[in-house]
């Protein structure tokens, strides 16, 4: 039986911690979700690691088509959550619905939109009409010309109260989840303190509900830039799968991401 989202949010009101990661294909999200991955994110970090780009904003809409078809066909168990990118949700509402509704047409259960309150319109259109949203703030990869590269974002007051309000306005518009990336640990908390709904960290501390990496960093296999919350779970394993039940054990005990893996 396919985790739901009403199957995720008992594990949020219960405290038990979501294990995510990005996932591309029909063999990883086959091995994954048998090792205990919660949510399968087809991520437009396929632009990196599949594609060979240094940035996610060459995706297209008809590539996480693909890449989602992809994963569902391997997977009967876990969650499937996509990236909209870039340029297929930062339109109008209702062009916003026509390219999620083809991402759920072919499998996916929630898509991700990056934005804060400028995307709570976009938000509440999407899911009055049926289709699951998970925000995303902080570090948003889309917008990294306007952000001046791949940083830590929240770190000045101003920053930080308004990606605190960013997450309040995302619940209220109706978002079932929130990807908190690259914030410092502290303000992540206070943000999955305040909210109803699971936080997915990624370099924003242990205190979020569920915690995300991309596979090919976490595997160690990934020849670029190394985010200093990347841990190299396969440098002490025997497999790729037990380098992955080592994550998932991790995350579901607390134990990632550490101090040094935070901001």
């Amino acid at each position: 039986m396919r985790t739901t989202r009403d199957t995720l949010q008992r594990m949020y009101a219960e405290g038990k911690k979501i294990a995510v990661l990005t996932c591309y294909d029909a063999t990883f999200a086959h091995l994954l979700e048998n090792v205990g991955i919660d949510i399968l994110l087809v991520g437009d970090s396929l632009g990196s690691v599949l594609q060979g780009h240094d940035h996610t904003l060459s995706v297209t809409l008809d590539d996480m088509i693909y890449h989602t078809q992809c994963v569902v066909r391997g997977s009967n168990k876990a969650f499937i959550m996509v990236d909209m990118p870039f340029g297929s949700s930062q339109v109008s509402p209702e062009e916003t619905f026509v390219n999620a509704a083809r991402l759920v047409s072919v499998g996916a259960q929630m898509v991700k939109i990056e934005g804060g309150q400028i995307m709570a319109e976009t938000v509440d259109f999407l899911t009055r009409r049926g289709i699951p949203v998970c925000g995303h703030i902080g570090l948003m990869p889309q917008s990294v010309h306007q952000l001046g590269g791949y940083k830590v974002q929240g770190r000045t007051t101003n920053e930080a109260e308004q990606l605190f309000n960013d997450a309040m306005v995302l619940q209220e518009a109706g978002a079932a989840m929130v990807v908190l990336e690259t914030i410092p640990a502290s303000l992540a908390s206070k943000i999955t303190r305040e909210l109803s709904i699971p936080t997915i960290g990624i370099g924003a501390g242990i205190d979020c509900s569920a915690q995300v990496l991309v596979l090919h960093d976490m595997l160690g296999i990934y020849p670029g830039n190394k985010p200093r919350f990347v841990k190299n779970f396969m440098s002490e394993a025997s497999s790729i799968q037990a380098a992955i039940e080592r994550y998932v054990e991790e995350v579901k005990t607390g134990q990632y991401p550490g101090a040094e893996h935070s901001f």
